[in-house]
């Protein structure tokens, strides 16, 4: 019975383990992005840190086996648990240290955890199993337990309990078997009574972690984002965040601005009113993105639109600004207009089953900073974007800086030529983001810039927007590649870009 004990404690000390290693690449990617680096190197550290802790356990003398088991325990409980919330905790206030304090963890806590399973494997080999059937059974339960977090960890943990709350969860986990250890043990290990007081007061103290999970969380992200945080929630998708300072409300996900009420009129009407301006005739349109309504609010108000087509990934996200006062006061209740059909799909999976033809397409979704996104501003998904378009239609794409991020910029241009589009980049000047960029592409015809509005703006009128369609010196054209799905430069060029940027 005691042996069966050991084997299941394999399960969730894999778990465990496994946890902590996709938080960890999960924060780094939500808080520095490019996802492949970030988990490529965690893991590598890890698994390394792995090799370290399995090397050491050979200095463990064979009678302390069950207490030093013990000891790892409540040591990876207590790192690991506590992980997260240091790490988004040091992003927000001392964002200098935070990839040292990354890498140190994620070594710290990988060579604890290879010193599990040499433990346990000697512990199960001193009661006299046989070797063979040990290795099996140890490793069953080992890969088990990684199966099960891998599963629960997008599905589940990550988007409904988030990665803070996730590692409080996780280290009162290894607190357990380290109790229960203690227990099933009592009499092959050292000072049963201390281990247990200890491990007690590391349990409680990952109990309170738990239960005030939200409330660092709200600390971090305003020492993230400075001003006051009226809405936040994580999702299976995102991390969506509204903040307020006096009359401006903003939209961050996952630490990115997206808007700002002050100035997102400009970002709007450049984005909608060149293209729909120049189509009197359109009646159908589809917005790809757009989850916060406020394209689409531009979009109404031409009255010969007929039916507007918004695809989103994130229910939340429509949800929220679909029901949430003062954003449906913004984008003044777009989605309760009955000419709009709201679908909430995947843009690259819905795009390639259309089979309906519109007069525009607006392409607004975040910056390609993941490959995730960067699949939406491929050849492949351009391809599929002229298809739905009409042969007379026009084609909007955000895409990111040109002043700022000129090689993601023209990588994007480059990307809807080789789709066989032709383009007409154009910038505008908003204030919450500095010099921002579109590009125009049609399927046939040529483009020209209105020369009126028939609608009233805030922003633009004829001269602003033919000086929205020409580039001066400092923004030059550089030679890049268009973005291609099996290497994505795209992501490439934007982080660095960027990352220019921010040095």
């Amino acid at each position: 019975m005691t042996d069966r004990i050991l084997v299941i404690s394999v399960f969730f000390v894999a778990s465990c383990g496994l946890a902590y290693e996709l938080i960890a690449g999960a924060l780094s990617s939500y808080l520095l992005g490019d996802s492949v680096l970030q988990f490529s190197t965690v893991i590598g550290c890890y698994l390394f840190a792995m090799g370290i802790g399995s090397h050491l356990s050979r200095y463990v003398q064979d009678r302390d086996v069950l207490s030093r088991f013990v000891d790892i325990e409540l040591a990876i409980g207590l790192v690991g648990g506590v992980s997260a919330a240091a790490l988004f905790l040091t992003f927000s206030w001392l964002a200098a240290p935070f990839r040292t304090l990354l890498y140190a963890l994620v070594f710290v806590i990988g060579a604890l955890i290879g010193l599990e399973i040499p433990l346990v494997m000697r512990a199960l080999n001193a009661r006299e199993a046989r070797f063979a059937e040990l290795v099996s059974r140890v490793l069953t339960f080992d890969y088990l337990g990684a199966l099960a977090v891998s599963l629960l960890f997008p599905l589940v943990l990550a988007p409904h309990l988030g990665l803070t709350r996730t590692g409080f969860l996780f280290g009162m986990i290894n607190v357990g078997v380290a109790l229960w250890t203690i227990h099933s043990f009592r009499d092959a290990i050292e000072k049963p009574a201390a281990r247990v007081l200890r491990g007690s007061v590391v349990f409680a103290l990952l109990a309170f972690g738990l239960v005030a999970s939200d409330r660092l969380v709200y600390w971090g992200e305003r020492g993230l984002f400075g001003d006051e945080i009226v809405h936040a929630v994580t999702t299976p998708y995102q991390r969506l965040v509204i903040t307020r300072w006096k009359d401006d409300l903003r939209l961050y996900i996952n630490g990115n601005l997206q808007f700002s009420s002050r100035d997102e009129h400009r970002y709007h009407e450049a984005l909608v009113h060149p293209a729909l301006a120049s189509l009197p005739w359109a009646r159908s349109v589809l917005v790809l993105g757009g989850g916060d309504g406020l394209a689409l609010r531009e979009i109404l108000r031409y009255p010969n639109i007929q039916s507007v087509t918004l695809v989103d990934l994130d229910p939340e996200m429509t949800s929220l600004f679909s029901s949430s006062a003062p954003l449906v006061a913004l984008n003044q209740g777009s989605f309760s207009d009955p000419r709009v059909h709201l679908i909430n799909a995947d843009a690259a999976l819905w795009i390639a089953e259309n089979r309906t033809s519109f007069d525009a397409v607006f392409v607004d979704f975040p910056d390609p900073s993941s490959f995730a996104l960067g699949k939406l501003y491929s050849v492949p998904f351009y391809s599929l974007v002229k298809k739905s378009v009409s042969a007379h239609g026009i084609v909007v794409v955000q895409s990111t800086s040109p002043y700022f991020a000129p090689h993601a910029y023209w990588s994007i241009d480059a990307t809807l030529k080789e789709a066989g589009l032709r383009t007409y980049p154009y910038h505008v000047y908003v204030p919450s983001f500095g010099e921002w960029g579109f590009i125009l592409a049609t399927p046939e015809q040529a483009f020209e810039p209105p020369q009126h509005y028939s609608l009233p703006m805030q922003f633009l009128n004829a001269e602003v927007t033919r000086e929205m369609f020409a580039f001066p010196p400092d923004m030059p054209h550089p030679v890049v590649e268009a973005n291609h799905l099996n290497d994505q430069s795209l992501v490439r060029y934007f982080d660095e870009d960027w990352h220019q940027v921010i040095r």
